[in-house]
């Protein structure tokens, strides 16, 4: 399939399997097996249709079956894992279960540019922006979820919306829908990138400074005191990133030596390729699936850190409906599609969210599960978003001073900064590769038909999505803007686009289409497409 899931087969649908030692040899170009294996599978085929789809009686046992491929669901910017498949079409997993898989999927590093994106559309004008995204994408998202129920004689049980997409598009669905599916992994994996070089950056610097006793003072305004809040945007004409002063008895050679091989985008995004190259070239990525966990250990600690901090700061707000000051931006600004660039992809789930549905155990509740989970998402995103807005200290610093990754604004000797910067570090490591293995599967097995055609192709694969995340690392590190040029890319097809087209083209074919339902799918095409133009244009 053209899409972030492989494929499985309920028992009644899977093959037969032919054990290894059936096979009489292997050296001719079609494999010929034993006549005992071939007279089994006949019978298995046979007796198979003897009853109705529904009597398991004489289905083959699943020993004699394949087992079915590993299935890994994502959100790009939350996170990436494996999902045990049903049985029998059944899910086992409760409602609270779904709920939680569908915020940790959702949450992720795009929770670092929201208190950005609020400063970029105005403090008022954030909220209602955040609360209006999440609701259109929840509605799209259910109708990803219906589309499948719609269309007439056909057993979709098994089908993602991919195929969906194939049904109604034919080969421009299917390979339009790997063209966006990649946009949003790759995009996903600059994202990383950039941020693990970052992070690495920091954590770096943290520990040197540390071991060496240096005390350093970064040449960027800032608050004084213990809470110590810092403007790097304002400090941009100085050069090196990472130029500071020193007050310490350390080794001035040393240090200047350091600075010079440890800068945030020369040196460090070079030296994670030595890390994750390799990490991505292995075969399965299943070990790194077993460490889904720090991204929710991540995200609820990034929601204590805000809380902390906006506990010593306190609340710094002044309205300004549309004039802006010295430290304070108005509540409406013309940037506010930066935001919702950076929102379509931070309520992204459209891939995966019939997957996720698949495996609830209780099916007529996922309507109401997946609006629960959405409100959760977007509860969270305005906690963070409105709470670090709120409490940046304007004066003496302005708003515009918001980072594009919140965490820049806390120096690098911030204790609980580089505690977060630690969890994100090493949990963008172990989702990374996943993201490159899903990149793999979709790309190499729709071109050669396989995930793994030979080291030489996967190499080359991932040398090239390496290479554009250095490349941006490098001279583009802005997450926020490649966050949402690839949100706005993506979410055009798989959030606005599709859906609506689909549900209005069974509507048609079912003869009942009506005006109003016409004009609002055709309104919501048009916004997403207006999101994609205005991130080029602002």
């Amino acid at each position: 399939k053209s899409f972030p899931f492989f494929p499985f087969f309920s028992p009644s649908f899977r093959p037969f399997h032919v054990e290894p030692t059936n096979i009489v040899s292997v050296n001719d170009d079609m494999q010929r097996v034993t006549d005992e294996a071939s007279a089994m599978n006949k019978r298995i085929h046979y007796y198979s249709r003897l009853t109705s789809p529904a009597d398991r009686a004489l289905i083959a046992p699943d020993h004699v079956l394949p087992a079915p491929d590993e299935i890994y669901v994502y959100s790009p910017l939350g996170t990436a894992f494996k999902v045990d498949s049903c049985t029998d079409g059944y899910g086992k997993n409760s409602s609270l279960v779904t709920i939680f898989m569908i915020w940790n999927t959702m949450m992720g590093t795009s929770i670092l540019s929201i208190p950005w994106g609020i400063k970029q559309a105005g403090f008022t004008s954030g909220i209602i922006l955040i609360l209006l995204m999440g609701i259109l994408t929840l509605y799209c998202c259910y109708r990803v979820v219906k589309s499948r129920q719609m269309i007439p004689l056909t057993d979709t049980s098994n089908w993602e919306f991919p195929d969906v997409c194939k049904y109604y598009f034919g080969s421009f669905g299917q390979w339009s829908s790997l063209l966006f599916s990649m946009v949003s992994l790759v995009g996903a994996m600059v994202v990383y990138w950039v941020l693990m070089s970052n992070f690495l950056f920091n954590t770096g610097k943290f520990i040197y400074n540390f071991v060496h006793d240096i005390n350093i003072t970064d040449i960027v305004p800032g608050t004084n005191g213990s809470n110590k809040v810092i403007c790097p945007s304002a400090a941009s004409d100085h050069p090196p990133q990472n130029t500071t002063v020193m007050f310490s008895s350390g080794n001035r050679t040393g240090f200047e030596l350091f600075e010079e091989w440890w800068d945030k985008s020369k040196t460090v995004p070079f030296y994670l390729i030595a890390v994750l190259l390799p990490l991505l070239n292995l075969k399965s990525p299943s070990f790194f699936a077993k460490f889904n966990v720090l991204g929710t250990v991540s995200v609820v600690y990034l929601v204590f850190l805000v809380t902390v901090k906006a506990a010593h700061l306190g609340i710094h707000l002044e309205f300004n409906w549309f004039t802006e000051n010295e430290f304070f931006v108005p509540e409406f600004r013309i940037l506010f599609p930066q935001l919702t660039g950076v929102l379509t992809l931070a309520f992204f789930i459209h891939n995966c969210v019939i997957t996720l549905l698949q495996n609830n155990r209780n099916q007529e509740n996922n309507v109401r599960d997946l609006s629960i989970a959405y409100f959760l998402v977007g509860l969270t995103y305005l906690y963070v978003g409105v709470i670090i807005f709120a409490s940046f200290p304007s004066p003496p610093l302005s708003k515009e001073c918001i980072e594009q990754n919140f965490l820049d604004n806390f120096p690098s000797d911030d204790i609980m900064s580089f505690v977060a910067r630690i969890f994100l570090l090493f949990q963008m490591m172990t989702v990374y590769p996943l993201l490159g293995y899903l990149a793999r599967v979709q790309l190499l097995r729709q071109f050669f038909g396989n995930a793994y055609p030979s080291l030489f192709h996967v190499l080359i694969l991932n040398l090239a999505i390496v290479g554009a995340g250095v490349a941006m690392a490098r001279f583009y590190p802005n997450i926020g803007g490649i966050i949402r040029y690839s949100g706005a890319t993506c979410g055009l097809a798989f959030v606005f686009v599709y859906p609506s087209l689909i549900y209005m083209i069974s509507l048609y074919r079912a003869g009942q289409l009506t005006w109003p339902a016409l004009i609002i799918h055709i309104f919501i095409i048009l916004l997403g497409l207006a999101n994609l133009i205005a991130q080029f244009l602002l």
